[in-house]
């Protein structure tokens, strides 16, 4: 099991690393775009990114040089460079599924867990989940553990800004899904919400709750 869960932290690290990179492909693409020669931009910038990727990597520039041929060969060295990146994170994908799958069985089983969410958690923890101890720890390295901000007769506390935020963006994910389509998690909103709790306080607690429960599966990822 200890190679599986090393494997599937590997993959996902890896994968979020490419996805950065096609996020980075994609707005050197929308900006070398709105710069371009008048023609050139007019025939593209109202193109989805999917169309304007398939466009730009088609190009044909001449071999005499103008700056409308030189941003072309731009666009295509982009272009191409973003339907590379999209083949490896789909390559990647083909793997991350079962290895997450196989190594965190009960955690996908959560309401709200997908893969995505269930190998950031993985990732977040580590290979060896163990040493965050007590669960208040993980809580804190989610950036989900509660910050007091009371004052006078008001007894509060706020979001906490701080954590791995990628951990926390997704605990959020999952917090929303629950409000949407878990009876028991709209039932405990409603009811925060006659107490006189805003949204944002109602958010913190599901995230809070969500982080103990993915603790209790990732801390017993080895047991059978």
């Amino acid at each position: 099991m200890a190679a599986s869960i090393t494997a599937a932290l590997s993959c996902n690290s890896t994968a979020e690393g490419l996805v950065k990179a096609l996020s980075q492909a994609a707005l050197q693409l929308h900006s070398l775009v709105a710069t371009a020669p008048q023609s050139l931009r007019d025939e593209l910038r109202t193109l989805s990114l999917v169309l304007l990727v398939e466009t730009c990597a088609r190009f044909r520039p001449h071999s005499t040089l103008d700056v409308t041929q030189a941003t072309k060969v731009a666009l295509r060295s982009i272009a191409r460079r973003w339907q590379d990146l999209d083949a490896e994170i789909w390559e990647l994908g083909q793997v991350i599924v079962p290895l997450v799958r196989t190594t965190a069985p009960r955690l996908l089983a959560l309401p709200g867990v997908g893969i995505e969410v269930a190998g950031q958690l993985l990732e977040t923890a580590g290979d060896n989940p163990d040493r965050l101890k007590p669960e208040a720890a993980f809580a804190h390295l989610c950036g989900v553990a509660p910050v007091p901000a009371s004052s006078g007769k008001t007894n509060r506390h706020r979001l906490n800004r701080g954590g791995d935020r990628q951990a926390n963006c997704s605990l959020y994910l999952v917090a929303i899904s629950r409000l949407r389509h878990d009876q028991r998690t709209r039932e405990y909103a409603a009811r925060r919400t006659r107490e006189g709790h805003s949204k944002a306080e109602i958010i913190r607690c599901l995230k809070r709750y969500v982080a103990r429960d993915a603790y209790h599966h990732l801390v017993t990822l080895d047991a059978p």
